[in-house]
């Protein structure tokens, strides 16, 4: 058993303190918000994210896992202290360091002894040299700095943390690294996954990963657009050149983009990292651009079918999140398309099955919140599908056309077959088919 403390009871925060408490540790968890910490310790969660509850529900009951808003008195037994506080972007993409900072700061007044800070937070290549320096300059030579980057999906992350594809860990210290290998000994029983490097060289992994998948996005919705053009079916496409083990087929579905608050903060930071080197990185710069270009073409798309006469229409989107599976709606394609046809004068009848209350506290009055999806669907002039939560795939689809003014559907997940949805009676639009 290893003392932890986790400072930051965000998304990896939280998933990484209830898994590590999982396998024996002893892990409090702390944040400066003490509704957050009071809400966490009554098993209340501020995220969505299958799986976790229960496992913070057991944890906390076999007091493995505790919560607390002081991290003063949480540090003085602690072995490891992983920091998962926020890195918001600046207005130039770059990363915001200053929560990062502050707790380094914090743990250099207020620890006693040797520990090990394993940064979690995604930072910028070069942080952790930063950190080491600003602690050395605070006279706490005995604290050591570890980079060890997350790679977690929204929707399957305690899998992820539990059964590790690999785990990065970026440091230069001996006896640091092998505490750290320490505590990831129980995640490796089925093989060694564990990467050892520089500090550095696990900061850019962990860009380098982020931005290669939105690549692999970015590059199929380039495609789509070409195969809109010619006449080509994108998924024929998709299954023919993922069928190559070279490319593969995870993050080669043709869509809305990414979305979420990994990889459009990412992609801009490392693009940022890249000025201050003085670097040119076009294709990166291109995803990002071809990203934020494919929400505006399928917006287009939809004023295109109603001739641009939108003011007066009431449509229905299901799916709000920028992924099923999770409640987070961060830079969700969804809210580009919702705020357009708002801008437009449209009606909007809304619904996700863990996202209404966050984008009613956006929104508000503004949106009509349904109980259901088809509920949704009642009297609206084209339905818009935004996320392909599963339960979407097989809708009742003569209820469905019973329901609408109009059956029209702008799908931007591609969930259904274009031939199928025409033989049904549907006017169909998806996103590289014809």
């Amino acid at each position: 058993m290893m003392q932890v403390v986790v400072v930051g009871t965000g998304y990896v925060g939280l998933v990484s303190g209830t898994c590590l408490a999982e396998m024996g540790n002893s892990v409090v968890c702390v944040d400066s918000d003490s509704r957050k910490i009071e809400a966490l310790t009554n098993g209340v969660l501020p995220i969505y994210e299958p799986g976790l509850s229960e496992l913070v529900a057991s944890n906390i009951a076999e007091s493995r896992l505790s919560f607390c808003s002081d991290l003063s008195g949480s540090l003085q037994s602690a072995e490891i202290i992983m920091v998962a506080v926020g890195t918001p972007s600046l207005v130039d993409g770059g990363a915001d360091l200053t929560a990062v900072r502050a707790v380094i700061a914090q743990i250099a007044r207020c620890s006693v002894g040797r520990k090990v800070i394993v940064i979690k937070s995604t930072v910028p290549v070069g942080t952790c040299e930063q950190l080491q320096l600003q602690l050395s300059r605070a006279d706490r030579k005995d604290l050591v700095v570890v980079s060890n980057p997350e790679f977690l999906k929204q929707g399957d992350a305690v899998n992820d943390f539990l059964k590790p594809d690999r785990v990065v860990i970026g440091v230069n210290d001996p006896e640091a690294a092998q505490v750290m290998q320490d505590l990831y000994a129980p995640f490796m029983r089925t093989g060694n996954r564990l990467l050892l490097m520089d500090p550095a060289s696990a900061e850019m992994t962990k860009y380098a990963a982020n931005a290669f998948l939105a690549t692999k996005i970015s590059f199929i919705n380039e495609i789509s657009r070409l195969c809109e053009r010619s006449g080509a079916d994108v998924e024929a496409v998709r299954v023919g050149i993922s069928s190559d083990q070279r490319i593969g087929s995870q993050f080669l579905f043709p869509g809305l983009g990414y979305g979420g608050s990994c990889f459009p903060k990412d992609v801009k930071a490392l693009i940022a990292v890249a000025e201050r080197l003085d670097e040119q990185v076009p294709l990166l710069r291109g995803v990002d651009q071809v990203n934020r270009v494919q929400r505006t073409r399928f917006c287009h798309k939809i004023c295109s079918h109603y001739e641009g006469k939108l003011d007066g229409l009431t449509l229905a989107v299901w799916g709000l999140t920028f992924k099923p599976r999770t409640d987070d709606t961060r830079e969700a394609p969804s809210l580009t398309i919702i705020d357009y046809l708002l801008e437009s004068g449209v009606s909007l009848r809304v619904f996700d099955p863990k996202a209404m209350a966050g984008v009613k506290r956006i929104y508000g009055e503004r949106l009509h919140f349904a109980q259901n999806y088809y509920e949704a669907a009642e009297n609206a002039n084209g339905l818009v599908i935004a996320t392909e939560w599963n339960e979407f795939r097989r809708p009742d689809f003569e209820r469905l056309k019973s329901l609408m003014e109009h059956p029209v559907i702008f799908d931007g997940r591609n969930l259904y077959s274009p031939e199928r949805m025409r033989d049904r009676g549907f006017v169909y639009y998806s996103v590289g088919r014809t």
